[in-house]
């Protein structure tokens, strides 16, 4: 079995701002500062933000599996502003699935605008059917409205 689950959150600053953020070690560091009692703590294991890059994301009580999860950075390109990372533990492999990946998407709409597509793909055995409804988006969809907030209010600092 395989599927995914996909969001799009509306941001209002300027897709390249966002992507700035979301490309690199940006991103967790803002997570950290912001909201870590909402999305977790974030500590970057191994990689200077780039592919091959490994964190470990330590999750809000109320969270799938173990409390954490281990995830390697996969695919940055700044072309298209796509960021796919790969579940190695915890998190929603701890339900059974075999692949989890995450894929970050920003997607401009005008100049001072964009949209964050958000989507957890995953795979797994058939018997996993009762488990699917587990898996969402939600804390990713968070995430981009806490940093597009952030952005939006610090734009003339930045």
């Amino acid at each position: 079995m395989q599927g995914h689950v996909s969001q799009d959150t509306p941001v209002g600053v300027p897709a390249a701002l966002i992507w700035d953020v979301y490309c690199g070690l940006e991103l967790g560091r803002l997570v950290d500062k912001l909201a870590p009692e909402v999305l977790g703590r974030v500590e970057f294991l191994e990689g200077d933000g780039g592919v091959g890059t490994i964190a470990k994301l330590t999750l809000p009580p109320g969270s799938p599996g173990r409390g954490y999860m281990k995830e390697r950075f996969t695919k940055i390109d700044d072309e298209n502003r796509v960021k796919e990372i790969e579940v190695l533990e915890g998190g929603y492999k701890d339900l059974g699935f075999d692949v989890v990946r995450i894929r970050l998407e920003i997607v401009e709409k005008d100049s001072e605008s964009c949209m964050v597509r958000s989507t957890i793909e995953y795979e797994g055995d058939e018997k996993l059917a009762d488990v699917v409804s587990h898996v969402n988006v939600k804390p990713l969809e968070m995430m981009a409205e806490i940093i597009g907030k952030h952005l939006c209010q610090n734009k003339s600092t930045l």
